[in-house]
């Protein structure tokens, strides 16, 4: 284990992330693990790289150098980035599960019990066959989650780089909010948002920012596609401010016109389903009681929509396609898991449907402490309403030649 002081975190963040990973691999008598989730391998040892859809690993023993399989390309992240100081490349035209397989019998594994994220992304069912295959004087056992046990809770260290993601994605959409107009395009809204993030220091987010108008805040996981913006429509945002690959992400909605009743319904239910289930949160409280909170408070509604999905998720590392820690820890109805500190979720009290065709949205990012929780954000959670917005103007862009 190379010490460096030039990663995002200092290099005894790095050291109490592994030791926890092995103490873990000995409650389950595991003598070595095979990590391929690209944020869990970022966790552990800084490495990240756009290439991850190509075969890599981080391959951890119980005692003993860790050492990484990765396309030759992506070497130089691992000298360049990270504690790890054992390679083991693979060319373009090469074999990376045989590179596995050989490595560990390299590295004195050929006889021992090896753990691996079957459920992984990135370890497709045809690749774990053939390691299963050739590692026959072994014996491979699932493993999937022992890293995440130790992700679930955010050090002080993770807390202060998603306040930075919050900054960008907090100026990305105070940005989107003003761009929103009459005969304004979704993608000026779009390119407004993300313009203001990155230059707010945020980094590329796992998923771009999410912009609707109007009937398209009924498409689930849309986002721009040149529609322009009619008035006394809405505009539906959500925007993922990443740092190091550290998420912080919320929720607003912009009114176009008057804002009618049932959007007034929409926008104090989620504001007050917010507040009671941040006022309720803290160690101890499961994460099905927090969700009881929140749906009951908007299902009261008077707005014709309703809670269609869990209220929240865990958010933190991610790379695309998506900033979710979802499949860590959500908050849904029947899930007996108490919450701990150092717990960071999107609460997304969302609603679907208001008046048949409308979906709205006011969420936040919180970090669970050690007597409740605490927002990332400081950005005003009512609806935006422009009553008076008029029709932007439409700009044509024009080559040298056409101005001449």
């Amino acid at each position: 284990m190379r010490q460096r002081d030039d990663m995002t975190f200092p290099f005894e963040e790095y050291q109490r992330r592994l030791t926890g990973l092995r103490d873990r691999m000995k409650e389950r008598l595991l003598d070595a693990v095979i990590i391929t989730d690209p944020e869990n391998i970022v966790y552990l040892t800084d490495y990240q790289t756009t290439g991850y859809s190509f075969f890599q690993a981080l391959v951890v023993p119980l005692d003993g150098d860790c050492f990484m399989i990765t396309r030759k390309l992506e070497e130089s992240n691992v000298h360049a980035r990270t504690w790890v100081e054992k390679t083991r490349p693979y060319p373009d035209n090469g074999d990376a599960i045989q590179r596995l397989v050989e490595s560990l019998r390299d590295f004195g594994l050929s006889h021992s019990t090896v753990g691996y994220e079957r459920n992984s992304y990135f370890f497709p069912a045809y690749q774990q066959d053939r390691v299963r295959s050739a590692y026959t004087e072994g014996r491979l056992i699932d493993c999937f989650g022992i890293v995440e046990e130790g992700r679930i809770l955010k050090s002080s260290y993770e807390i202060e780089a998603m306040k930075r993601a919050a900054i960008a994605a907090e100026a990305g959409m105070q940005a989107g909010i003003k761009a929103c107009a009459p005969g304004v395009s979704e993608n000026d809204i779009g390119a407004a948002i993300s313009e203001a993030m990155f230059r707010a220091g945020g980094e590329p987010p796992a998923v771009m920012p999410y912009v609707v108008s109007g009937p398209r805040s009924m498409i689930g996981h849309a986002t721009w596609e040149g529609r322009v913006v009619q008035p006394g429509e809405h505009v539906f945002m959500e925007v993922g401010g990443c740092y190091r690959r550290y998420h912080a992400a919320l929720m607003r909605t912009v009114v176009l016109g008057e804002v009618s009743p049932s959007m007034r319904s929409a926008e104090w239910h989620m504001m007050e389903a917010l507040k009671e289930v941040e006022k309720a949160i803290r160690p101890g409280l499961t994460v099905s009681d927090a969700d009881n909170i929140v749906r009951d408070i908007i299902t009261g509604g008077e707005h014709g929509g309703s809670l269609i999905t869990r209220s929240g998720y865990s958010i933190g590392i991610a790379f695309p396609p998506s900033w979710d820690e979802g499949y860590i820890l959500s908050l849904m109805q029947g899930d007996s898991t108490t919450l701990k500190e150092g717990m960071t979720f999107h609460l997304i009290p969302w609603i679907w449907g208001v008046d048949g065709d409308k979906t709205v949205g006011i969420s936040d990012t919180i970090h669970v402490t050690a007597t409740g929780c605490e927002s990332f954000f400081t950005l005003a959670r009512e609806f935006v309403a422009k009553p008076d917005a008029t029709v932007a103007p439409v700009q044509i862009a024009q080559n040298d030649s056409a101005a001449e």
